[in-house]
């Protein structure tokens, strides 16, 4: 049976439809042989309308050219490497691990020196931050961001179940849609963001295998300007990419991947440390989130051990910052119910304001 001849009205949609997908892709800057590509779609869309199958192609080619625009294909950031600014940064997000920032200090004055020469595109080190939960690894990356003045992109690797997840699944597919890399460098808006890889060493075992293989891929500075996800289908350059990954350990890294890494050591926080991460930060911000004046609270300084080790020995501050939110909590439950209007924290009456774990 022949399919029906399409309406005025439905000519006229159509029409509108095309010239749309015609104009996004106009005003793009993108490979010559892809926009090609697109615009042979397009006109395919056009022969396929008066055959009857032109609704649902066209959902499929507009969602295509959606994502193929967004992808940043010549945009950058360029912005002068301040080697003082990314120092203050790191100084204010993260207290103490000098040793962590002299490397990453180091690592960015190799950065700077090359651009300061002509060398040609610097290509950053695939820096790997391994350490205990609640050991700042992943505030690093963003405190790395804000003084690069590039956008950062998360790919949580927790859990992750299969190598499509990066790669994409061919457009072919229903609902098929680009993985985190290319959706990564989307997101950030720039061919030179912030990527970081979190957790790498979490992946399903089921799934490791392939996933090495990816990061390989990724962290390759000979393949990875020409990465190619399935959907996009389409070399994408990921060269000027900084890549960060974070790991707990590297005992579940495929030895090809960390050979392309360059592993730093996030050291556990010694009592001292977390003692002044607490008075400094962590109490400050608390009260600040709660809206509450810092007069409100006065903590005697014989208390802090007790704050920071309720449960014992923690490498991170995780615990310790759950513990200062929850002696915020109950004071300011104290306040709004007229309770009190100030409260002194003392050996005395600490355990009423600790958590109950």
């Amino acid at each position: 049976m022949d399919n029906p001849a399409p309406t005025s009205d439905a000519n006229s949609i159509a029409r509108r439809d095309l010239d749309l997908l015609n104009k996004k892709l106009e005003g793009v800057e993108m490979p010559p042989e892809l926009k090609e590509k697109a615009l042979d779609m397009v006109a395919r869309l056009e022969r396929m309308f008066t055959q009857g199958f032109y609704s649902e192609e066209f959902e499929k080619v507009s969602h295509y050219i959606d994502w193929i625009i967004k992808i940043p294909w010549v945009k950058r950031v360029d912005r002068a490497i301040d080697l003082v600014a990314i120092k203050e940064t790191m100084d204010k997000s993260h207290y103490g691990m000098d040793s962590v920032k002299e490397r990453i200090i180091e690592y960015m004055s190799v950065l700077k020196l090359r651009a300061s020469r002509n060398l040609g595109a610097a290509r950053a080190p695939i820096i790997c931050l391994v350490g205990l939960v609640g050991t700042g690894k992943t505030t690093f990356a963003y405190a790395l961001s804000e003084a690069l003045g590039r956008p950062i992109a998360r790919i949580p690797f927790g859990g992750l179940g299969s190598a499509r997840d990066l790669r994409g699944e061919s457009r072919l597919h229903i609902e098929a849609e680009p993985g985190y890399v290319a959706r990564a460098l989307c997101d950030s808006g720039v061919k030179n963001p912030i990527i970081l890889l979190d957790e790498i060493d979490r992946v399903t075992e089921e799934a490791r295998m392939d996933i090495m293989g990816v990061l390989v891929e990724l962290l390759d500075p000979s393949q990875n300007n020409r990465f190619l996800d399935h959907f996009i289908d389409y070399p994408v350059d990921l060269s000027e990419v900084m890549f960060i990954a974070t790991a707990n350990n590297t005992g579940n890294l495929a030895t090809a991947v960390m050979d392309r890494l360059e592993p730093i050591m996030m050291p556990s926080y010694t009592d001292e440390e977390k003692m002044h991460i607490a008075q400094s930060y962590l109490f400050p911000k608390a009260l600040e989130a709660a809206g509450m004046d810092p007069a409100t609270i006065t903590v005697d300084l014989t208390l802090w051990p007790t704050i920071i080790r309720p449960l014992g020995y923690d490498a991170g501050i995780r615990t310790l910052n759950r513990t200062i939110e929850g002696i915020v909590r109950k004071v300011a439950m104290m306040v709004v119910t007229g309770q009190a209007k100030t409260v002194y924290l003392t050996p005395d009456n600490i355990k009423s304001f600790l958590p109950k774990w």
